[in-house]
């Protein structure tokens, strides 16, 4: 099971919905918070066509893709039709937020929050340094393979 969230905004582009300018980052991890893919892209491309974009990039990589949790911002008839449009049909599941003052942890949601977490120690990561979204995109990878390397060479007591 894979999982589908937008992480953050930062460089150029400008998001009417946030009103922010920066730029979009689409990750896609496993359930142990690994990532297996990302793009980035301007912020004035909307999340479902990201998420679109991500998805068509990893067109038959990965066939046993049997279920997607998504944010609330990949909801809807578009990001369905484009999502069928490059794969073939995966079961979508939404997890929305709470919107209360109050911390809640979601189900399935909080693995992609912490993977987010993880990645955002990258200090590289935390500001936009980058000009070019593939220097961002490979920074954002480099900063993954830290962390499964950081994994596979932790010893057990």
């Amino acid at each position: 099971r894979l999982m589908l969230l937008q992480l953050d905004l930062q460089g150029p582009g400008f998001d009417g919905g946030k009103k922010i300018k920066g730029r979009k980052r689409h990750v896609l991890v496993d359930t142990q918070g690994l990532l297996m893919d990302a793009i980035v892209h301007a912020a004035d491309i909307q999340d479902r066509d990201g998420g679109v974009l991500l998805m068509a990039t990893l067109f038959g990589l990965y066939p046993f893709l049997l279920k997607l949790y998504a944010a609330a911002g990949y909801q809807g008839p578009k990001f369905r039709c484009g999502l069928a449009r490059v794969c073939r049909e995966v079961n979508v599941e939404i997890v929305r937020r709470c919107d209360s003052g109050k911390f809640v942890v979601l189900p399935k949601r909080w693995i992609v929050e912490r993977t987010i977490a993880w990645l955002n120690r990258c200090r590289r990561l935390a500001r936009d340094w980058e000009c070019l979204s593939q220097n961002a995109l490979a920074f954002l990878r480099w900063a993954s393979v830290r962390l499964m390397l950081r994994r596979l060479c932790k010893t057990r007591i």
